[in-house]
């Protein structure tokens, strides 16, 4: 297994009226993150909050290409970026104890935190598929280039680290500095992942491993095209 120091490139908030950060994902363009009652859509280039969504969102946050994907509790919804409006609500598959959230291969992956699980579910119906075992609690949840990553935290200690989606086994780690945890997780599909920082009320970018962080307007990344999400 791979055990390095996690490089934190840049780190974003709090947010006034923001009091946690709990799911994040990547729409190309903006970082979105819940904070609880509202999904707000953060410009990684400026720093700056540039829209909110009046939404539940208590956990994971994913894109598909389209649409957004929110934890409220112990459902998901699937919400209309350009509107906010809910159009369609499945359960949760861990009733409540969900985690990080992510799309990959047109479906849904839910982290159950102290079920110390990753389950890949229909985002139709929330029909679980398949399940994946983590020997840690797990936060938040993403593909990126085939490869199956997500966070941990506990008490102090928090880390990335990248899993064998078959088997569960830990294949890499990235280890946060002390006192700093993860909450959600998203790569931005390319060269560095961005991550919730839970009552900080922070947003931070973590270099990926095996790239180097491409600069757009002083900010951290250039856009990519999610279109098609990303596939494992």
């Amino acid at each position: 297994m791979k055990k390095s120091a996690a490089t934190i490139i840049r780190e974003y908030g709090p947010f006034p009226g923001a009091e946690r950060v709990n799911g994040v994902t990547f729409d190309g363009e903006h970082v979105w993150f819940a904070s609880g009652d509202r999904l707000n859509a953060l410009d990684p280039a400026s720093g700056e909050v540039v829209r909110s969504i009046e939404v539940a969102s208590h956990a994971g946050t994913a894109f598909d290409g389209e649409f957004l994907y929110q934890i409220a509790e112990d459902v998901i919804h699937k919400i209309e970026p350009k509107t906010g409006r809910i159009l369609s609500t499945i359960p949760a598959p861990g009733n409540g104890g969900d985690s990080g959230l992510a799309w990959a291969e047109g479906s849904l992956w839910v982290g159950q935190h102290r079920g110390r699980r990753i389950h890949q579910i229909d985002p139709e119906t929330g029909k679980i598929l398949r399940t994946i075992e983590s020997n840690r609690v797990v936060t938040g949840v993403t593909w990126v280039d085939g490869q199956l990553w997500h966070g941990t935290w506990e008490g102090d200690d928090s880390d990335v680290r990248r899993i064998d989606p078959e088997t569960g086994e830990v294949l890499e780690r990235l280890e946060m500095p002390e006192g700093t945890g993860v909450s959600g997780l998203e790569s931005d599909g390319a060269d560095c992942f961005f991550c919730g920082g839970g009552a900080s009320g922070k947003v931070r970018a973590v270099r990926r491993p095996g790239g180097e962080v491409r600069s757009r307007k002083a900010g951290v990344i250039d856009p990519v095209d999610r279109s098609q999400g990303r596939t494992p």
